[in-house]
């Protein structure tokens, strides 16, 4: 246990180090190359004065990620120890396709000049091939498991090959949400961070190291992405930060065979994503009727005067209560 634990606080630690080291050569690289962020015109317009923040500081901590990851298999392998990290690394694989993804988008966005780059159609399309992807490896690899245990109760369901539609349509839900989240300075980080310091926790409580080593990769990731991304920004991680974040923490839920704890601790993402959801329909249905006064939420409450530091605040515990909640909910 004490090797363990020193292995994850190791982890934590070198990526760190790396994402660090790594923000700021990006930010250096994309300054002088004076290319960053341009802001849509309907967005708030006190936001208009980070046009120009460099983006894809994603890179950083996916490279981080994968120097270390590589390290990690590359001596399992020489020790002969690979099966039980497999679901691992399709997960580390699937969430780094999405973060591709997000690349694709950010580069997209460079080369117009504008704050759009793939379609909406585009993304939602390369999302949903992507998960299917992941959950038919993970099942055919047998890291799928349909039933499903329902929180707070002693009943457990076996979804069958229905389980698989309601996964696909959960991961993409999740992935989006944490794009959607994506909004302000040091929000989706600090976010994030509050979830791998639960998959830390989970991973030392039930001896599951696969679960800790993600908490750990989070950890170090998002604490050296926030020295730079903490307001003012530095450098924005862009899609490719946030839907790589996004798929690996609902990857890692599917890896725990805990779909619906997952749909609980992923509260915060799920909640920004709906708030967009619901923004849109109203706006067409309803002869362009509001419900919030601007989506997704955190913009909300900008609007009603928070400032960033606030906004941040208050979403990070509300962050911290899901986890809470997720976890009351595997003991009782």
């Amino acid at each position: 246990m004490e090797y363990f634990t020193m292995e994850i606080v190791g982890m934590v630690l070198v990526v760190l180090g790396i994402t660090a080291i790594s923000e700021y050569l990006l930010i250096k690289l994309f300054r002088a190359r004076q290319v960053g962020q341009y802001i849509r015109e309907e967005g708030p317009e006190w936001h208009r004065s980070k046009a120009g923040t460099p983006i894809m500081g994603g890179l950083g901590f996916i490279l981080a990620t994968l120097i270390v990851m590589a390290i990690f298999f590359v001596t399992l392998l020489v020790n002969g120890t690979t099966n039980y990290y497999i679901p691992l690394a399709i997960t580390l694989a699937f969430a780094v396709t999405n973060g591709a993804i997000g690349f694709v988008d950010d580069y997209a966005k460079l080369v117009k000049k504008e704050n759009e780059g793939l379609s909406e159609m585009q993304k939602l399309l390369l999302q949903t091939a992507v998960a299917a992807g992941f959950l038919c490896v993970m099942g055919y690899t047998g890291n799928i498991e349909t039933e499903q245990w329902i929180p707070f109760t002693d009943i457990s369901i076996d979804f069958g090959w229905f389980y698989y539609p309601i996964a696909l349509l959960v991961i993409v839900g999740v992935v989006n949400g944490s794009n959607f989240t994506d909004g302000l300075d040091g929000l989706e980080g600090s976010v994030t961070l509050v979830i791998g310091v639960f998959f830390a926790i989970y991973g030392f409580e039930y001896a599951d190291e696969r679960v800790a080593i993600v908490g750990g990769l989070l950890i170090g990731g998002c604490l050296g992405f926030l020295i730079f991304n903490f307001h003012p920004a530095k450098i924005f991680m862009g899609d490719t930060g946030s839907l790589f974040l996004g798929a690996m923490v609902i990857g890692t839920s599917i890896v725990m065979n805990e779909l619906i704890i997952g749909i609980i601790l992923c509260g915060v993402y799920i909640i920004e994503m709906l708030s967009s959801l619901l923004q849109r329909v109203c706006y067409k249905l309803f002869n362009k009727m509001r419900l919030f006064r601007m989506a997704p939420l955190h913009h909300h409450f900008e609007k009603c005067g928070w400032n960033e530091y606030t906004v941040v605040t208050v979403f990070s515990i509300a962050e911290a209560l899901f986890c809470i909640l997720a976890w009351y909910a595997l003991y009782v």
